[in-house]
């Protein structure tokens, strides 16, 4: 594949992402707008906001112009990033931005709790969001990757949220200084192959360019199949790549974004 097929290739399995502290709603309308694609660039997978302005994105998205997965759809993050929250406050706030017209729901896994061993609690937390969730909204689970001592425990992580109902895992919160990498992405990938379960993945947190993107793509390549990665069970955690990508569909180099 050419580098302007793979970008829009990229582009079309996005979340893109604001979740800056200082994130308003102008900020958001203009990610709505980013989103929905143009011409030549295809339309992101879903946005990615703060709960507090998941009905702002819904009316900018206007959902009711698609159906299913043909239209953007409307994340949002729960226990973030910390993941401290109690399992009744998390569904209480997945519950809160279904109802606000989410489509899927961010769940930041009690990670220091499992790496002090209570695997219960981070069990826990991950079964009463799902719970609170309706057919047909996504749960992806982000494990927080980069505060991992070793594999072995990023490969414990994803089978422990893979059994409590995850319907993806995520590798970051994009908060702490190490995001996604690829040898989290492979243990996660692997995991999920070995489960027999339909789980997509979702690498986040420093991914900026179209060879970043491409090396988690060609991982999940190599593991899944080479028809596996859709929007349905592979998504990018974003905000500055689509950027870069649409610099690359448009024959430039766009690396700060400028006019996109």
């Amino acid at each position: 594949m050419s580098d302007i097929d793979d970008a829009r290739r990229a582009v079309a399995l996005m979340d893109l992402t604001e979740l800056g502290d200082a994130a308003n709603e102008d900020a958001v309308l203009d990610l709505c707008r980013r989103a929905s694609g143009s011409a030549d660039v295809p339309r992101v997978a879903a946005v990615c906001v703060w709960p507090r302005h998941v009905m702002t994105a819904r009316g900018a998205l206007q959902p009711g112009r698609g159906h299913g997965r043909d239209r953007v759809r409307i994340a949002t993050v729960i226990n973030f990033p910390s993941g401290e929250g109690s399992p009744e406050m998390a569904a209480a706030g997945a519950h809160g931005a279904l109802l606000n017209g989410a489509d899927e729901i961010d769940l930041v896994m009690p990670y220091k709790a499992f790496l002090n061993g209570d695997t219960e609690s981070a069990a826990r937390a991950i079964r009463a969001v799902k719970d609170a969730m309706p057919a047909g909204k996504t749960l992806k689970v982000i494990l927080e990757t980069g505060a991992y001592p070793d594999l072995v425990s990023v490969r414990a992580a994803s089978e422990l949220a893979i059994g409590a109902g995850a319907d993806f895992i995520k590798t970051s919160t994009g908060k702490i200084a190490v995001g996604a990498t690829p040898e989290a992405a492979r243990t996660m990938l692997e995991a999920i192959r070995d489960s027999g379960r339909r789980v997509g993945f979702k690498p986040s947190g420093g991914i900026r360019t179209l060879a970043d993107a491409r090396v988690y793509l060609t991982l999940a390549d190599s593991i899944m199949g080479a028809d596996w990665a859709r929007p349905e069970t592979f998504r990018f955690g974003a905000s500055g790549l689509l950027a870069a990508l649409a610099g690359v569909i448009a024959g430039k180099d766009v690396a700060a974004g400028k006019g996109y």
